[in-house]
């Protein structure tokens, strides 16, 4: 199973997102749908500069390993632990809207508008819980050297994506993911409040600094 999984992210996952997706090594638990990714990566669209939109050095996945046989695979929960993401703002835009926009733009959603895709046939997912655990963030300017600040965010979670539906083609499931998530780090509050306990400034010089970060 391990491979299985291993090959669909290296392939699958890169095609539907138009930027790398890799995971380096997948160990599985013998009689149990458990598996541990090492080392996944999600890289940047072209036209940014960071080492990578976001990487987890370990990854939980459960999945219903009866559901494997099925057109519907069940994922009980997926947690990345400790992520580190790159948010780059480039020329009015930024790698994380980019990433979004090539999932609209992937074979089998284009047509499909914001609704979600219609794709016949393939498997279909639903994930009961993701949580993204230790998170930190890393504003940056490309091409301004001195405008990066890092700070953790509050822990994400998601419930139940793909349940109502009877599940989602993997690229709207990984689309809502992915809009969680650039909802979060683009929500400046938790970032000044962890910048303002690091630095011991007020919070509302901190608060300026961030805000400046976004309106640039």
């Amino acid at each position: 199973m391990g491979a299985l999984i291993k090959k669909a992210i290296n392939t699958y996952g890169t095609g539907i997102i138009n930027a790398e997706v890799h995971v380096e090594g997948v160990q599985t638990a013998l009689l149990s749908g458990e598996a541990r990714l090492s080392d996944f990566y999600l890289g940047n669209p072209a036209g940014f500069t960071t080492p990578h939109a976001l990487k987890a050095p370990s990854v939980y996945v459960d999945l219903d390993e009866a559901s494997l046989v099925g057109n519907t695979i069940v994922i009980e929960k997926i947690e990345l632990i400790r992520p580190e993401i790159n948010y780059e703002k480039v020329k009015g835009t930024d790698n994380f809207n980019q990433l979004i926009k090539n999932i609209n733009s992937s074979p089998g959603r284009q047509g499909k508008g914001e609704t979600g895709s219609k794709e016949k046939g393939g498997k279909r997912l639903i994930i009961r819980d993701v949580i993204f655990r230790d998170a930190e963030v890393t504003l940056a300017l490309s091409g301004r050297i001195g405008h990066r600040v890092s700070a953790r965010i509050k822990d994400i979670h998601l419930k139940d994506i793909g349940e109502q539906e009877g599940g989602l083609p993997p690229s709207d499931a990984f689309k809502i993911l992915l809009s969680a998530l650039y909802s979060d780090i683009t929500t400046p509050k938790t970032i000044i409040e962890d910048m303002s306990r690091k630095s011991g400034r007020e919070l509302k010089d901190v608060s300026k600094t961030i805000k400046k970060l976004f309106s640039q």
